[in-house]
């Protein structure tokens, strides 16, 4: 991340000198457009037959003088500033490695199933961005069919959200109030967070909706239950959005319900319905092919570091196999999708083959160790007395 922000960094650099440029462009141009209007009109009151006399072929001349030496004054300036975009380039090639097939995985999309698979992948990709004119083009290319029904719910959420984004919910509660007992189950409090939404609006148009947003009120009344004063559900939602009511003749901005205005609310809605919306549609929330790239980012420097010591240190075999890592990468909480068991006695991450084994006592253990601590017929606990046969240990599965 240390590399994109140093990028970033020579970027707004050049975005600042480009902004200050054509302000000062515009500046410029504009008393010049007024000092030629200014002599155009000076010489439209001669009349038409007047001979221009010295005076005023001296202001002509000097007019063009002064147009020429702006324009070059301008276009020196613009020249100036492509140094700052030459940086961006040097920045680029300075914190970004070019070459990463040394840390690639060679021949993983040699196969046609695999390139299927990635086709896959970036048509889902392209169905959830709303491209779906992309992603048809490239299913006929790839030979991929897509089903009707699998392109409608992308079209539907797509739908939705833009239309959140456009501060328009009744799409959204369309589709919540369809959608209603599912969402139910999942505990969901999109439903009641859209009415509330779409009523701080009608308190937002002051007390010229005041009847508006008390006939609305009605929309609350099934969740009462769950969001009033005293249940487990958030508390008092209810009451503070009746008793803002109270104000609005003097304006809710000035009211100390002034916080029901805040424009964080549109994100977190926009964030709730494609939460909840994939949880119905059996999806992650986050699209496979962006967390994959996060992942390979964040990866990506360490490998490239650890593989040049490496060599640096001819130090053969130590990572010459591309389907494990010679070093732990940290990709953060947010890509920790299942749980990881690392062995306590040879300190290793289990796999689909040293898979952990429990022994009898209630111990795990990964299999290599298991069979490492094999004496004749039986195992003894590395933390613990018990004795038992290797085979009645068990397999464990997270």
């Amino acid at each position: 991340m240390e590399q994109c922000m140093n990028v970033e960094r020579e970027v707004d650099k050049v975005l600042q000198k480009f902004g200050l440029y054509a302000v000062h462009c515009e500046r410029t141009l504009e008393n010049l457009i007024q000092y030629v209007t200014g002599i155009r009109q000076e010489l439209a009151g001669l009349g038409e037959d007047a001979e221009l006399s010295p005076t005023h072929a001296l202001v002509l001349s000097h007019c063009c003088k002064k147009i020429r030496d702006t324009v070059q004054k301008l276009a020196s300036d613009h020249k100036d500033i492509h140094g700052s975009v030459s940086k961006v380039g040097k920045a680029i090639d300075r914190n970004y490695e070019t070459d990463v097939s040394s840390v690639a995985m060679e021949g993983v999309f040699n196969s046609s199933e695999r390139q299927q698979l990635l086709n896959r992948v970036l048509v889902e990709h392209l169905l959830r961005q709303g491209m779906l004119d992309v992603a048809e083009t490239l299913s006929q290319e790839a030979g991929l069919p897509i089903d009707a029904k699998q392109k409608e719910p992308f079209v539907e959420l797509n739908r939705i959200l833009e239309a959140l984004r456009q501060h328009d919910l009744r799409p959204a509660l369309e589709w919540a109030v369809i959608n209603r007992e599912r969402l139910l189950t999942q505990n969901s409090s999109l439903e009641f967070k859209l009415h509330r939404l779409f009523f701080i609006q009608l308190l937002a148009g002051g007390s010229m909706r005041q009847q508006e947003a008390l006939e609305y009120a009605r929309n609350f009344q099934p969740f009462a239950s769950q969001h009033q004063q005293g249940a487990p559900s958030p508390p008092k939602h209810i009451q503070v959005l009746m008793g803002s009511l109270m104000y609005l003749r003097q304006g809710i901005q000035a009211s100390p319900y002034v916080h029901l205005l805040d424009s964080n609310q549109w994100a977190e809605i926009c964030d709730l319905f494609t939460r909840d919306a994939c949880s119905l549609l059996g999806l992650s929330v986050e699209s496979p092919l962006s967390v994959t790239f996060s992942a390979g980012c964040i990866a990506l420097p360490s490998l490239i570091n650890i593989k040049a010591v490496i060599e640096q240190r001819q130090c053969t075999g130590v990572w010459n196999q591309k389907d494990e890592l010679p070093i732990e990468v940290d990709l953060g909480r947010g890509c920790w999708y299942h749980s990881v068991f690392a062995c306590p006695i040879l300190r290793q991450q289990t796999t689909d083959s040293n898979p952990p084994m429990r022994l009898v006592c209630g111990h795990i253990i990964s299999r290599d160790a298991l069979n490492k601590l094999v004496n004749g017929n039986k195992l003894k606990c590395p933390y613990c007395p018990v004795e038992h046969p290797p085979s009645e240990a068990k397999q464990v599965y997270f």
